[in-house]
Parts: structure tokens; sequence; C-alpha cells
């Protein structure tokens, strides 16, 4: 069953995760949350790692920054990793384990499910992070992907959001979508989701989990947003850039396809970015439900492997 391959692709771990420990005290009484602040007027810039914990180039490039000894000459700079608790159980036997420990960190940022009844370790810290989260205007949120898939910037669909992505100027491709219907990402949470708000924020997809060149995307993009952000010597954002200037492409997504049933199954070994030609092309079937292509020259984003109900199976979009 080709749902069945995709679940049970492997992919070998290449990177050495970080010992982040060093991090852990910080100066704003959170775990793992450091701020620099120059004392002069400025954004607060915040680069974020280990949303989910087994995605390990984010944690090696703030770790960099960290190393770099770098700091800012207006505003702040903050340098987090989110989900330290599932990172510390990560082991390469086994490293899609420890994505999370309770829940899915990115997907608990709506005043809603922040504020309401449910507990989780997730969401324990969630909330810890919130009002420090809340003083931030300018964020970097480090991801990387199930598949061996060209990196990604998910820009959302607020000009902002775009307008960031191609100040940053990489990766290559800039994703405009909405979001998950399983919870929202801190990408999108308050002031980052809101087209009247200066804050904004971009969410990288840096290639495959736990390939090497994941991390030098990492290292490159972060760098790459301190130097839009402004709040660095420009000297040294141009000395820590990794690649040189990209020309990008934007992919608009215009459906996300949410699993329905207990049972969901891809029609072929997608791993993303397939072209599918013609409109009408069954993907997927959903318990009875077909999953079709509605479009000519369909784009496929990230195909999941957690082909579970309320989950995103993938998403659908054209260039634009």
């Amino acid at each position: 069953m080709a749902g069945k391959i995709m679940r049970d692709i492997t992919y070998p771990v290449d990177l050495v995760p970080p010992d982040i420990s060093p991090y852990r005290k910080g100066n704003t009484g959170l775990d793992y949350v450091t701020t620099f602040d120059s004392g002069k007027p400025g954004p607060h810039v915040l680069v974020n790692a280990l949303t989910h914990g087994n995605e390990i180039c984010g944690a090696i490039a703030v770790d960099g920054v960290f190393r770099s000894g770098v700091r800012p000459t207006r505003g702040k700079l903050s340098l987090s990793f989110a989900n330290w608790a599932a990172f510390q159980s990560f082991d390469p036997r086994n490293p899609t384990a420890s994505r999370f420990v309770d829940e899915d960190f990115n997907r608990l940022w709506d005043p809603a499910t922040l504020g309401g009844p449910r507990k989780s370790t997730e969401l324990a810290r969630a909330r810890a992070m919130r009002p420090f989260i809340d003083t931030v205007d300018m964020l970097l949120d480090i991801h990387s992907m199930q598949h061996a898939t060209e990196a990604l910037s998910l820009a959302g669909l607020l000009d902002k959001s775009l307008a960031l992505a191609q100040a940053i100027g990489a990766p290559r491709l800039i994703v405009r979508d909405e979001g998950h219907a399983a919870g929202r990402r801190l990408r999108d949470y308050a002031g980052f989701g809101d087209p009247a708000s200066p804050k904004v924020a971009s969410l990288i997809e840096c290639g495959q989990h736990w390939e090497r060149a994941s991390a030098d995307v990492a290292h490159d993009v972060t760098w790459r947003f301190l130097a839009a952000s402004g709040i660095l010597p420009p000297a040294e954002t141009e000395r820590q850039r990794a690649r040189p200037p990209v020309a990008q492409r934007v992919i608009t997504v215009t459906h996300a396809v949410t699993i329905e049933n207990d049972r969901f199954e891809f029609t072929a070994d997608y791993r993303g970015l397939e072209v599918i030609p013609k409109a009408g092309t069954v993907l997927g079937r959903d318990g009875s439900r077909e999953v079709r292509t509605p479009y000519d020259d369909c784009v496929l984003i990230m195909p999941s492997r957690r082909l579970t109900r309320g989950q995103t199976a993938v998403r659908l979009g054209r260039f634009s």
C-alpha cells in the first residue's frame, strides 16, 4: 500500500545534536530563552529552534549564533529552544520519536487553546512562553521536513510575511499557505497573523530533518534573517552568510487536505514538490473519498507520513 510505504521511509541521521545545556538558565526567567539587549531603540528579534524536538538543524543554527558572540547594535536579539523537553529524548536510533512529548507544540497558538483547560507538556511550555512571545516584533521559526525535499519558506498569506521572506532572500521556494486545520502555528500567533500589526514572522523548512544540508540552510537563513532585521552590524551578517543569493519563486497553496477518516492512503510515493500535470488526478483515498488534483500543474507540498484523522495529509498549490 502506498500509504504504508510512505510511513515506513527512513533516513540516516547525519547531524549531531548540539549540547544546549549551557543555555538552560538564560536571562529571561524562561529556561532556554536568552535575550541580548543593545539598550538602543529597535525591534525585538527572535530566532527560535526546536519547535519540534527532532528538528535539530535549528538547534545547530541557534547554537552557532550563541558561539559567534554577536550582539545587537540596536533593539534586542533573543535566542530560544522551544520544546527542549522533547529534544532531551532525541535518539538517533529512533529519531522521529522526539517530535513532541504529549502533542504538537506548533498547533497550540490560538487564545482559546492557550487559555483553555487542557494540560500537556507542550501547552505548559507555550503558556509560559506566551508573555515573552508577545514582546517579539520579528520571528524566525526554524523547522525541517520528513522527506528529502528542497527547502521552503512558509510565508503565510499576508503581504508582510511574503515581504519578509523576500527580504531574507532564501530559500528559493516561498510557499504562501493558510495553515493547518489541526491548530494554529506560532508563525500565525497574535500580531504575526494580523495584517494590521507591524509584527512579522517567517517559518523556514530547511530540508530533510537529519541531512547535513539542512544545517547549512538553517545557518544561512538565520543570518539572512538577522541581516534583514537590521539589528546587527552588516559586516557580521555578511561574513556569516553561507550561500549566494537565489532567484525566488512563489507557490500559493489553494487546498489543504485534512484527513477525515481512520484510513488514508496515497496512490504513489510522494515526497513533495511533485508537479502533477492533469487536473482530476487521484492522489490518495481518505476512506472511500478520493483526493484529486483540483487543476493542472498542481504542486504537492509536504506530503505527510503522519496519516491520522485530523492531520494534514498534503497541501496543494500552484506557482504564481
